[in-house]
């Protein structure tokens, strides 16, 4: 890739006046958003550096919630002792510079969560060059990050760092593999609830990354009317008068898996309709009868092979699933310099 794309030199961590305490945990010191004033009272509990702080928050991503996922990731992997290969394998003052680089082409996403787990692992100061932003194309053999630092930190935080920075960038390829069949149709990918637990905000990230859009976040955002909500109420006009009568500001998506079932769902005033293992003629003949009085999503039987057929019936959004259930790692690596390089 060419120099001329690459973000400036950035240098992360000690101020020199760091606490016992902070030095012993890693991540930053005085510079850090969490001991001055300079940024909004919610961020100031977070100890990562405020660069990164601010393009967490920039992209729609909680500091806090990324700060302790990166000590998580990192407390699994120690267990409660240190790396034992690395602490026996190398000097405890050597310094070396590591390239994070794309084995695959692929679309990136996570790179800011992947300099947050380094953060939490330094004891000293560490630099990063920024190849590439999330959401950007890259070919294989792409340089991506380029890291440099105590070179125990480094080994040590390696694993975790590409295990969320592949997972991620595997979400945010599939995804835009989703969104370039559909380009120029009017229809978006869109993902669901089907979510790794603890990681939904960063899957979705992900999504958004690779050209797609959210479903809703949570049970609580919104109101998706099932079947088993419909056997519960008694059918489906009673089902979603009764969530309108109770959350009356909150849109409300209904699932329908038959055409005699969309009348009463408009008459009542649902935002969305869910098409649920339609064909593609059914849903043309869905999108025919709605007529534009509310949204309509395809769910079921989509394929990438498909997906440009169903969008081209007028539909609004192909619920795809498993953009976050199943998508593959993307392959990326971390290699150190040889001397001198």
């Amino acid at each position: 890739m060419s120099t001329n794309d690459d973000r400036p030199l950035h240098q992360i961590g000690r101020s020199g006046q760091e606490t016992e305490a902070q030095t012993a945990a890693g991540g930053c010191g005085d510079a850090c958003g969490c001991a001055g004033g300079e940024y909004d009272a919610d961020l100031l509990e977070c100890g990562l550096d405020p660069e990164l702080t601010r393009l967490l928050v920039a992209a729609g991503l909680d500091p806090l919630q990324i700060e302790d996922l990166a000590h998580l990731a990192i407390e699994e992997d120690l267990d409660g002792g240190k790396d034992i290969t690395t602490f026996a394998t190398v000097a405890e003052d050597a310094v070396s510079t590591g390239d994070f680089t794309a084995r695959e082409a692929g679309t990136i996403a996570g790179l800011r969560v992947a300099e947050a787990i380094l953060s939490v692992v330094c004891t000293d100061e560490f630099e990063v060059e920024r190849h590439v932003e999330d959401g950007d194309r890259v070919e294989a053999g792409q340089p991506l990050l380029t890291v440099r630092t105590l070179t125990r930190d480094l080994l040590t935080a390696e694993r975790s760092m590409l295990n969320i920075l592949c997972h991620l960038s595997g979400i945010a390829t599939a995804t835009r593999a989703w969104a370039d069949a559909l380009e120029g149709t009017g229809a978006a990918v869109r993902d669901t609830r089907k979510t790794t637990v603890g990681l939904r905000a960063l899957e979705k990230y992900a999504v958004r990354c690779g050209g797609g859009v959210n479903h809703r976040m949570s049970l609580s955002d919104a109101a998706l009317v099932k079947d088993n909500h419909v056997i519960a109420a008694g059918g489906i006009a009673e089902a979603f008068t009764a969530v309108r009568r109770e959350f009356p500001d909150v849109p409300i998506e209904v699932e329908v898996d038959r055409i005699d079932q969309i009348p009463p769902v408009l008459d009542a005033g649902a935002d969305l309709v869910m098409l649920d293992n339609f064909t593609p003629g059914q849903t043309r003949e869905a999108v025919e009868l709605v007529a534009g009085r509310a949204r309509l999503e395809s769910s079921g039987r989509l394929t990438l092979a498909n997906a440009r057929e169903y969008a081209a019936t007028g539909v609004d959004y192909l619920a795809v699933g498993a953009l976050t259930h199943s998508s593959p790692i993307l392959d990326i690596g971390l290699d150190l310099r040889e001397e001198g390089i």
